[in-house]
């Protein structure tokens, strides 16, 4: 690709493993995250690939702080070609049980992060008519579970907002382009330190994919932003159709087996950090994975066949054109 691309929430889970599929891609990256140990290991991993690295700490929840970042990009690394929106904070509790300040920090990170680096994307973009974005969603977008109100809301904002701008830049003409990936449940260290308040440990809700098939899905996106989103993963097409077709018997099954579902037999333990305030990974690296290694798929089937849909279909219509051509001197000879 050999292009200029901002990463954000870089440091670790699925913005960690994205950095470093862009870098083994030949781009150079800016990697925009909290953590001190988190972004520089993630940096020495994008050198390792060959490109170049720039890590910026940065709070995306601040768009004045966004906006340097992005100054900082263009001076260092040259103009922005790709911006990555993947930076969150989550919080797994009953909503009667978080306070409105925990509920707006989740909502100004996780939701005005996107529109803030969305902002200073487009600053630069559209004055180049060049440039795509990435908008990094969740089967949440389209179906919100219990535990998870805060990060539900600001998914299914994100959805709204990508939907507006893009009707805005096709008004205005523009070639800037805007795709969005909808990940299912991944293995990423948000469930070793997002603020929880249940008793026992949060885990994804299986099927667990590894952060390098979103990745995958992410750098494909970049590199075919024609397409408006991307669904990864069966479990992910099969909770976005099921909401469309049956949503209150949805409703049902989730309040029975969503609290469950969302939770394993280890105990809370208390002394656990939580990183919705501060970053948890300023001293220590957590890497992409997180701690359900043994549990997690490396490859996701349907995204396989959604990635060589082109190719199927190429193949597919190779195939009726020879079959034509073949019936058709039968013809002539009989």
């Amino acid at each position: 690709m050999g292009k200029v691309v901002v990463v954000t929430g870089a440091s670790a889970g699925v913005g960690r493993a994205s950095a470093r599929r862009f870098a083994q891609h030949g781009c150079d990256v800016a990697l925009l995250a909290r953590g001190d140990a988190g972004l520089a290991s993630a940096a020495t991993e994008v050198r390792a690939a060959g490109s170049r690295a720039l890590a910026v700490p940065v709070d995306v929840a601040s768009a004045l702080e966004v906006e340097r970042a992005a100054e900082q990009v263009e001076a260092e690394l040259g103009p922005i070609d790709i911006w990555v929106n993947d930076a969150f904070v989550g919080a797994f509790a009953p909503l009667w049980e978080m306070t409105a300040d925990e509920y707006r920090r989740v909502t100004e990170v996780t939701y005005l992060g996107v529109v803030h680096g969305t902002m200073s994307a487009l600053r630069r973009m559209r004055a180049r008519n060049h440039g795509t974005i990435v908008q990094v969603g969740s089967a949440l977008a389209y179906r919100g579970i219990p535990l998870q109100t805060a990060y539900s809301g600001a998914k299914h904002a994100i959805q709204g907002f990508t939907e507006a701008l893009r009707c805005e830049l096709l008004h205005d003409h523009s070639a800037v382009k805007v795709s969005a990936v909808h990940l299912p449940a991944l293995n990423t260290p948000q469930f070793s330190w997002g603020l929880s308040r249940l008793p026992r440990r949060p885990q994804p809700v299986p099927p667990i994919y590894q952060p390098e098939v979103a990745a995958r899905a992410i750098v494909y996106a970049a590199e075919h932003p024609n397409r408006r989103e991307y669904w990864v993963g069966a479990s992910t097409v099969a909770t976005i159709v099921a909401n469309a077709v049956a949503p209150s018997l949805l409703d049902r099954y989730l309040g029975a087996t969503g609290f469950r579902s969302q939770q394993t037999d280890e105990p809370v333990d208390p002394s656990t950090r939580v990183n919705l305030w501060q970053p948890v990974d300023d001293a220590r690296d957590f890497g992409a994975r997180g701690r359900f290694d043994g549990r997690s798929h490396s490859r996701s089937v349907q995204w396989w066949f959604n990635e060589h849909r082109a190719r199927r279909l190429g193949a597919a219509a190779l195939l009726a054109a020879a079959a034509t051509s073949a019936a058709l001197r039968r013809g002539r000879r009989q």
